[in-house]
């Protein structure tokens, strides 16, 4: 399946490497719509790119033909991915702002695809405290930012604004036959699992899937045949990405036993309780002893047993500790033979279950690193850069 990319074109000078753009993205297997803002049209025009995307270029917001069946919510859901390059001081101002003032910013607001950004403005438009501020604002809402390049400028200037070449745009998105994630399928676990106490009870933990759905549409984004198992959880799947709903560890491991064996990676970040109940009770508990004695059983280790599989996928695991964060985390690498695994504290007061934010220890061996704390969709971005990146040297070792 193509990834489907809806590219937003701002008015720039830098409109006109939009072509390109276009035709590489065609290159390396992506469907490519086009929406340009007004400005960008005095640029470049749509015929061009409509000729190069196969596709008519959409840039009115109220067009009383396409907006019949509300088209700009039907491309809102079409996107896997959203790229807006060029993206000029005025259009990161409107997009950090959340206006909805034309068919572009629109289709921001309105989709839940990955937003990736390749600035293109003037060397003291780009360091202006109000454009910083605005960067600020967008990264804090886990927008991809690309850029910009230093260089000279279209004004005979020198300094950072250049839009990155369509080459690195697509080389740091990882798409197309250079990504080591091209034609790979990988899969991630995510959310809590329930272990069912009776037919109205349960066991669980406060994992809502947040981090594991961020990583999937990340490494989706990247090229990647994404397969999502997926606990219970209210978040929808990323565009582009399969989820296989289960409830139960038992559920889990059989949806990962029945997929995991042409899978290139598998990553790890479900919540899957440790332990069931040994004899779940066919009707509800009634209320009517002071106590009652429950007797648990250990759940099976996916994570092990994936890693023990040979050959078997790249293996990230996750780690939630309480306390010794790294002794316990280079433990479960170590014991589970592992290829990565990325550790968070939990019960503080930043970070963890349920929180919009998260920060990362990521341990291999030989390396570590450390990703700090951030908004989960801006974390799971940087995991997936490194999850590539060790990857690749895993796939290249003799």
């Amino acid at each position: 399946m193509s990834l489907k990319v809806l590219l937003g074109v701002g008015g720039g000078i830098a409109a006109y490497k939009a072509a390109e753009l276009v035709r590489r993205l065609g290159e390396r297997g992506a469907e490519v719509r086009v929406v340009m803002t007004a400005a960008a049209r005095s640029f470049i025009t749509p015929l061009t790119l409509q000729a190069l995307s196969g596709h008519e270029v959409r840039y009115d917001l109220l067009d009383p033909g396409a907006e019949a069946g509300m088209d700009h919510i039907t491309l809102a859901r079409w996107a896997d991915l959203v790229l807006v390059a060029p993206a000029t001081a005025d259009l990161m101002a409107r997009l950090a702002a959340g206006l909805a003032d034309d068919l572009l910013t629109t289709l921001a607001l309105a989709t839940t695809a990955p937003l990736v950004l390749a600035p293109a403005m003037n060397h003291h438009m780009w360091r202006h405290p109000a454009t910083q501020r605005n960067l600020a604002r967008l990264r804090e809402r886990g927008v991809r930012i690309l850029g910009p390049a230093q260089g000279e400028q279209a004004c005979g200037e020198q300094g950072p604004g250049r839009m990155l070449e369509p080459g690195e745009i697509l080389d740091a998105l990882a798409l197309g036959t250079g990504s080591p994630l091209a034609g790979r399928r990988v899969l991630v676990t995510a959310g809590p699992t329930r272990e069912a106490l009776d037919p109205v009870r349960y066991i669980s933990n406060h994992s809502s899937g947040r981090m594991g759905y961020a990583l999937a549409g990340s490494l989706a984004a990247r090229g990647a045949e994404l397969i999502l198992v997926s606990g219970p959880s209210a978040l929808d799947p990323p565009p582009g990405v399969e989820r296989i709903p289960v409830e139960s560890a038992l559920e889990m491991e059989a949806a990962v036993k029945a997929r995991v064996g042409n899978c290139a990676l598998f990553i790890a970040t479900a919540a899957v309780a440790d332990y069931r109940p040994q004899a779940p009770a066919a009707e509800k508990i009634k209320k009517n002893q002071t106590e009652i004695t429950l007797r648990l059983v250990r759940n099976p280790d996916i994570l092990g047993q994936v890693a023990a599989l040979e050959p078997g996928p790249f293996t990230v695991g996750f780690a939630a500790e309480t306390e010794e964060l790294e002794a316990h985390a280079l433990a479960k690498l170590r014991t589970k033979g592992l290829d990565m695994i990325a550790a968070n504290l939990v019960g503080g007061e930043t970070g963890g279950f349920e929180r919009a934010e998260n920060a990362l220890l990521v341990l291999w061996p030989g390396g570590r690193k450390a990703l700090p704390l951030s908004p989960k969709p801006r974390l799971a971005d940087a995991l997936a850069d490194l999850i590539v990146e060790r990857y690749l040297a895993y796939t290249r070792c003799p």
